[in-house]
């Protein structure tokens, strides 16, 4: 999840609110956690949370986009193509896929401190490794760090943005302007009110990705798609770091962003929560890209389940099998789906 930065320079630039984020080494999963009786997102279809909030990643139950998003995300994956830094079509270019986040989404996505070279069953190391990934064209690119929770992206000016720039672009002769994909998985520190309270944290992170996505917007002015993961079980927290129910409600958080965006795009209104995310403009294109919180052990609909020992003794953050199961999700979601295989398949 977000919250712990690890062995990184990074950590003295922001060491004071690191310091609040910090796991006490005593604190350990409760494995008996194994369900917190909640319905996967995706599983809920036209059922309701809390009697309010209806299932479906997408509005009406369901997990696949309306019509009018769908084909504006196809339109957008077949014109991503290879830019020089300058970020013009170049042949020779680049194809840059970009991780923004905190400590789970740096170690699903690539390696626990953040750099390279990634560990080999995350999502970077399978892609790496794979024969069907267009290795050619496609970069792809870890901006997450650990502690960097939802606040510190949600500005262009946020240290974060110049620090993808400086360390993990510019060593590899890459670019803000060849970033044409981001992966965004975020979270807030410490969340103390759960839905349906109208100042509940799911909210609260709505608008946080709202700012996010019009940052990225600006930093990489020819990013055309943003793909959203929320969190894993956190059902054998025993911490208040970042337990259930808020793991859950994150996948709310991002269903109410990107509901704010397919209704902007068709109404013109602007969500007073999301705020502006006019793809057109201020944003890019949103989707969700791999659903990834199961209840525990109690199976979701494709099998997906979370052992206690997928976690780490925080129960928070994922051990080496849960970034495993992450990073094999992601690869199945880029390789597949009509919003990415374009550009990410060979």
């Amino acid at each position: 999840m977000t919250l712990r930065n690890r062995r990184t320079p990074f950590v003295l630039a922001v060491a004071a609110v690191l310091v609040l984020w910090t796991v006490p080494a005593a604190e350990a999963s409760d494995c008996t956690k194994t369900s917190v009786g909640f319905v996967p997102i995706n599983d809920l279809g036209t059922g309701f949370y809390l009697g309010q909030f209806q299932g479906g990643l997408y509005s009406g139950g369901a997990n696949n986009p309306p019509a009018a998003h769908d084909q504006e995300g196809r339109t957008r994956a077949a014109a991503v193509q290879p830019l020089n830094t300058a970020g013009q079509p170049d042949p020779n270019g680049k194809i840059v896929l970009l991780s923004i986040g905190m400590s789970n989404t740096t170690q699903e996505f690539c390696s626990q401190g953040g750099g390279l070279p990634c560990n080999s069953w995350t999502f970077m190391g399978r892609a790496a490794a794979s024969s069907q990934v267009d290795h050619a064209h496609l970069v792809i690119a870890n901006g997450a760090l650990g502690g960097q929770t939802a606040g510190t992206w949600d500005a262009p000016t946020d240290a974060n943005y110049d620090r993808v720039r400086d360390t993990v672009l510019a060593p590899q002769g890459l670019s803000e302007r060849q970033v044409q994909a981001v992966w965004i998985k975020v979270a807030n520190a410490q969340p103390t009110v759960a839905l349906p309270n109208a100042n509940a944290d799911a909210f609260a992170l709505e608008a946080s990705m709202g700012g996010i996505v019009r940052a990225v917007k600006v930093r990489y002015p020819n990013v055309k798609l943003a793909f959203f993961s929320s969190r894993i079980y956190a059902g054998y927290a025993s911490s208040t770091l970042n337990p259930e129910p808020f793991a859950y409600e994150s996948g709310f958080a991002v269903k109410f962003l990107i509901r704010a965006q397919i209704r902007q795009m068709m109404n013109g209104t602007i969500d007073p929560v999301a705020g502006d995310l006019n793809f057109n403009s201020a944003a890019p294109w949103l989707a969700w890209s791999s659903y990834l919180w199961a209840d525990g052990l109690t199976p979701r609909s494709d099998g997906l389940i979370w052992h206690c020992s997928d976690l780490e003794t925080d129960g928070t953050h994922p051990a080496q099998s849960g970034e495993s199961k992450v990073g094999q999700l992601l690869l199945q979601f880029f390789l597949g789906s009509p919003y990415t295989a374009p550009w990410f398949h060979v």
